[in-house]
């Protein structure tokens, strides 16, 4: 509050004037965007699971931010009502709508305050709201609805730390509203003791300890007078849930092999209320997050087909698949995209799924019809959807209905029910579409994630958690490049220039590397890019071979050869920047990663002495050990075709540490004490190589952390050491 108090004013104009400039000074100072530090990664909010009710009258989605120590998950609600246009704005005048910060929907916070929840789901008939929550020390599920109902405990949930992949859906209501299936957890196994622990089982490790005893279960309770009853049962893990229309049956996942540790295979199964399952698919591959059709007939998935599916990163496309209700006929319905496949959601009429999928840095929504297997992109795709008049055209920034004709990154979606008609056009080409609302999490490069809302290739932002973030930071835009590497094979890639470049100066420049090996960069904010780039680094990021969102033959890439291909597109795509960027100076590189991206650091400082200096994060460095002490056994079967006794040269060709006599690079190696992905003893045996031939090395173990770190403290920390790092040998 400032206090005013009315005087006669005395002031000369010349203390008028310089009063002037001081205030216009200082206007323009306070206005200015600031470079971003360490810290202020904790200050992007991560918004997450959009959830759109059934008539699209509402958006409910979870708000994952930092508050001192803790990282808290909140639920927030945005009425859209009837108001949300079909198309873009006719009246409005190009710089008003570019100008217009408020955001004509504001949310509110679904649940009171100091309640930590997540998972929303909207019940059919769309007057209540299912979400998890633990409170009191009860973690269970609640119920609560969209005009500031006090939250209702329904059931307690027992969770299993046991890694399961593709989770899914944990649970899900009956078409009528009245009951809610669920997964909770119950020991199959009670005659065990745990001093001293006898391990008798492949997968006795979790992500962060030892697995426990517990197995996950199908259960269902009535929602106006709970009563728990569990449906499934035996030494398995069901998960992954859906519920029939008909309300008589629920789909799940689970692996029902002889071993299922030992052969990573889920299936479709379902249950009826009274307990009786039946199998639904019997393949060889993996099937994930079943869905059924809103008329009963079909349950829409997405698979593998190969004989080993690993539980960790996949080199196989999974592509979305129906199959009938008794399992009597199936389809895959998007091979002809040839693109990574998720998330697939039917739309009212069951005629179409949308589904999300990678393609080229971009993760967007498709649509693929029944009848003719075709599939159209939904809103994102700028160079397959017919440009709009400029008047519409907008960025992440605005609020007002925009057409986005820039690359982005979708993240979540969900949908209505209530479908509206429009016609998709592709030059020539008019085909026309049902189309329904969509809730959907966009970001890009600049952009930290927020919900839009719309129809077709019009969309509408209803969300500004992180609008001061953006507001005080000075963010760097990054340029897209393409090269062709040793082979002919294209390469895409970007370059982030440092805070302040200018064009007469030598900048440093870090090479990140991405894990998997099949994941993939693109068009997200990296929080931790841009304060590189605020110290002064420019930033180089790119797919090589092993990346998904390029087709199954480059995804493939790394087959049998970790560090061959990938590591000759990295390098190539080095030397393609020193080559575009005059400005990069070519003496001072570094480069990191983490998970697989820690294991090309490790094997590019074994390969080249061209990097001064590299920090290799959760990194792997000998593929014969990570055998044994991974949970991840089955990463080697598939990627490697079989067992270390049998391929042992193969894996040991492959691993960094057979070539640490030729490293000559300082490497800083980071991971986390609990870390059962890639276990800490990779980096102790390549720092421990490293220290013991003279290279400058340090290890920095963080207690309590798995495979990636989440407690804010050691993300700041990390962050910190790294620049401090790559400040030392580098400037």
């Amino acid at each position: 509050m400032l206090l005013y108090y009315p005087m006669k004013s005395k002031c000369t104009p010349l203390f008028t004037g310089l009063l002037f400039v001081f205030l216009s000074l200082l206007t323009t100072v306070q206005g200015q965007s600031r470079r971003l530090s360490p810290a202020d990664i904790l200050r992007v909010a991560t918004v997450s699971d959009a959830q759109i009710s059934p008539a699209g009258e509402w958006i409910v989605y979870s708000v994952s931010s930092v508050e001192g120590e803790q990282t808290t998950s909140t639920l927030w609600l945005v009425h859209v009502g009837e108001r949300l246009s079909g198309g873009p704005p006719t009246s409005r005048q190009p710089e008003q709508r570019r100008n217009w910060e408020t955001l004509r929907y504001p949310g509110r916070p679904l649940l009171p305050p100091a309640w930590n929840a997540s998972n929303p789901r909207w019940s059919p008939d769309g007057k209540s709201i299912a979400f998890l929550a633990t409170r009191e020390g009860q973690r269970g599920i609640w119920i609560t609805g969209p005009t500031r109902a006090v939250p209702r405990f329904i059931t307690a949930i027992r969770e299993t730390n046991f890694f399961i992949t593709y989770a899914g859906e944990p649970f899900a209501w009956s078409p009528d509203s009245r009951m809610i299936a669920y997964v909770s957890a119950s020991e199959e196994e009670t005659d065990k003791d745990d001093d001293p622990r006898v391990i008798d089982r492949i997968q006795y490790k979790s992500r962060t300890s030892l697995s426990d005893p517990l197995r996950t279960h199908v259960w269902i309770t009535d929602v106006d007078a709970p009563q728990p009853r569990q449906l499934t049962s035996g030494l398995l893990y069901d998960h992954a849930l859906s519920f029939s229309p008909r309300g008589d049956e629920i789909a799940f996942l689970s692996n029902h092999e002889a071993d299922p540790d030992a052969n990573n295979n889920s299936d479709i199964f379902a249950v009826n209320l009274q307990g009786q399952t039946r199998q639904i698919t019997a393949t060889v591959g993996c099937e994930y997050e079943p869905a059924w059709s809103p008329d009963g007939k079909w349950i829409a998935y997405t698979a593998t087909k190969r004989d080993v599916t690993t539980i960790d990163s996949v080199a196989e496309d999974t592509h979305v698949w129906i199959t009938s209700a008794s399992g009597d006929t199936r389809r895959e319905l998007t091979a002809s995209q040839d693109r990574r496949a998720r998330n697939p959601h039917w739309r009212s009429d069951s005629r179409a799924i949308y589904f999300s999928a990678n393609d080229h840095g971009q993760t967007l929504v498709f649509e693929v019809e029944l009848n003719n297997e075709k599939v159209l992109p939904v809103f994102g795709a700028i160079d397959q959807i017919k440009s709009a008049a400029s008047e519409f055209k907008g960025s992440l920034d605005s609020t007002a209905p925009t057409v986005l004709d820039q690359r982005i990154q979708v993240t979540s979606f969900s949908i209505s029910e209530q479908l509206d008609f429009g016609e998709f056009v592709s030059g020539q080409n008019r085909i026309p579409i049902r189309l329904a609302s969509i809730a959907s999490i966009i970001s890009d490069s600049t952009h930290p994630g927020e919900v839009w809302m719309g129809r077709g290739n019009t969309l509408t932002r209803v969300s500004n958690h992180n609008d001061n973030f953006r507001r005080g930071a000075s963010l760097i835009e990054p340029e897209e490049f393409r090269f062709k590497s040793v082979d002919g094979s294209e390469i895409q890639a970007w370059l982030m220039k440092p805070s302040g470049w200018r064009e007469d100066r030598k900048y440093p420049l870090v090479l990140s590397i991405h894990g998997g090996p099949h994941g993939m960069y693109g068009y997200a904010l990296n929080p931790s890019f841009q304060v590189f780039a605020a110290r002064g680094y420019a930033v180089l990021y790119l797919n090589p071979r092993g990346s998904s969102g390029y087709g199954q033959k480059f995804a493939d890439g790394t087959i049998n050869e970790w560090g061959g291909g990938d590591y000759r597109d990295l390098m190539a795509g080095v030397d393609e920047a020193l080559r575009r960027y005059s400005w990069i100076d070519q003496y001072r590189l570094g480069v990191t990663g983490g998970s697989y991206g820690g294991f090309l650091t490790n094997w590019i400082i074994t390969q080249t002495p061209r990097f001064k200096a590299a920090v290799s994060a959760a990194s792997v460095s000998n593929l014969v050990s990570f055998y044994s002490t991974s949970l991840y056994q089955d990463l080697i079967h598939a990627e490697f075709g079989g067992f270390p006794w049998d391929n042992y040269d193969l894996l040991w060709q492959w691993s960094p540490l057979r070539y640490v006599r030729q490293a000559q690079t300082p490497t800083m190696f980071i991971h986390g004490e609990q870390d059962n992905d890639v276990h800490i003893t990779q980096a102790e045996e390549m720092y421990m190589a490293l220290r013991r031939r003279g290279v400058e090395t340090v290890l920095v173990r963080y207690p309590r952390e798995g495979h990636g770190l989440r407690e804010p403290k050691h993300r700041v920390d990390s962050l910190e050491r790294t620049l401090a790092w790559f400040d030392r040998f580098l400037k």
